[in-house]
């Protein structure tokens, strides 16, 4: 599983010292090649943390030695000074890798990223320290403790790999728990290949995987400045992948990533997959998913195991897509509650008692369909983040 699935990566994960908990809290995955190929995507929120500006502009040459993460501080809101703390870090990666490979690296191919409290600078004296541990300590087992050290409320770390009778694996990490919603979530992952792929191919792969995956988990609402998705290929199988084949893989494992988010939503105590079916495109599909996902009394009464469908007509009623009142159809695990826009099936058949809550709306305006994830909104949620300051 992990980073490390892939041929030609080494990983480590390291207490660096920037959680006070004084857990792991600094992770370093290396491309050891032969290519560097390599393609991200990064939070469509229009304030950006220092990191993703740093790796946005890194990235525009197709092109990764490493990426540097870290838990315990976000780097977010620090200005000018943040994105010098930034360079800083890829500067301390270049010069490791360079004295380890007897190979020039440079800070403009080392992506670095950062998860943890807003507005507060790094403390880079524990930082710049802690990349030189995680580099002595790089391996071919080290994906694990990467994963472990990226969390942040996260209860669990999250990995995922797919491999291909052609002789090539995508292997992947990440962390995420809360702010999740589009814009990848707020989420750092990392996904390496071994497969033999151009940093076009690799771009093309990962944006189509994103947009049915992570792009439409919405927890609760709340864009990240940190969402940072990366994928390395080390061309290290020696396989030539076939791109279709490596698109489904890519999107497969971000697709069982995307789903250890949701699982592991703060507070959350069910999962709920919203499928629209029959709207008139794609995009309006996507729409009334995402509203009725972030309607806080649905969400409210889905914790209370009450199916009630008329808050998911109400959400649907506030959005511009082509629909007839008169003929919506909702389903709840499976029962029509709600047919032809008024009382279906008895609510009393509707069973809640367990994790998944499957809710199907029908807008009988079109052919298109898509599914958005989200979860119950809750107590604990409200607790964890009015008590979360570090």
């Amino acid at each position: 599983m992990s980073v490390t699935a892939a041929k030609g990566f080494t990983a480590a994960g390291v207490a660096a010292g920037i959680k006070e908990s004084g857990g792991l809290d600094l992770a370093l995955v290396v491309n050891t090649g032969p290519s560097r190929a390599a393609a991200g995507v990064f939070t469509a929120n229009r304030v950006k943390a220092a990191p993703v500006l740093w790796s946005e502009q890194v990235l525009g040459e197709g092109r990764l030695s490493a990426v540097v993460l870290n838990s315990g501080g976000a780097n977010a809101c620090t200005g000018a000074p943040g994105f010098q703390d930034a360079h800083a870090t890829a500067e301390q990666v270049a010069g490791e890798l360079t004295a380890a490979t007897g190979t020039e690296h440079g800070a403009g191919e080392i992506a670095v990223a950062s998860t943890g409290l807003i507005g507060l600078r790094l403390p880079m004296d524990k930082l710049l320290p802690g990349v030189s541990t995680a580099a002595s300590a790089l391996s071919e087992h080290g994906g694990e403790k990467a994963a472990l050290a990226i969390k942040t409320t996260d209860t669990v770390h999250k990995t995922a790999r797919a491999s291909s009778p052609a002789g090539w694996t995508v292997g992947g990490m990440a962390k995420g728990a809360g702010m999740l919603a589009p814009g990848l979530a707020t989420m750092l992952v990392v996904l390496t290949t071994d497969a033999d792929l151009s940093a076009e191919e690799l771009d093309a792969a990962l944006r189509g995987a994103t947009r049915t995956t992570f792009d439409r988990i919405d927890s609760d609402g709340a864009m990240s400045t940190n969402d940072t998705v990366l994928l390395m290929a080390s061309a290290a199988s020696g396989v030539r992948a076939e791109q279709a084949e490596f698109a489904e893989a890519v999107r497969a494992v971000c697709d069982d990533l995307g789903q250890q988010l949701v699982h592991d939503a703060e507070g959350a105590t069910k999962d709920i997959r919203i499928e629209v079916v029959n709207a008139a495109n794609e995009d309006e599909a996507v729409t009334v998913g995402r509203t009725i996902a972030r309607n806080n009394l649905f969400k409210c009464a889905v914790h209370g195991e009450d199916p009630n469908w008329g808050r998911v007509l109400a959400a649907i009623g506030t959005t511009d897509a082509a629909f007839d009142p008169d003929a919506l159809d909702v389903a709840i695990n499976g029962v029509q509650v709600c047919r032809a826009g008024a009382v279906g099936e008895d609510r009393d058949k509707v069973d809640m008692r367990f994790r998944e809550v499957r809710v199907t709306a029908d807008l009988h305006a079109g052919s298109a369909s898509a599914v958005i994830w989200t979860n119950d909104l809750t107590a604990d949620y409200v607790h964890e983040n009015s008590a979360y300051s570090s």
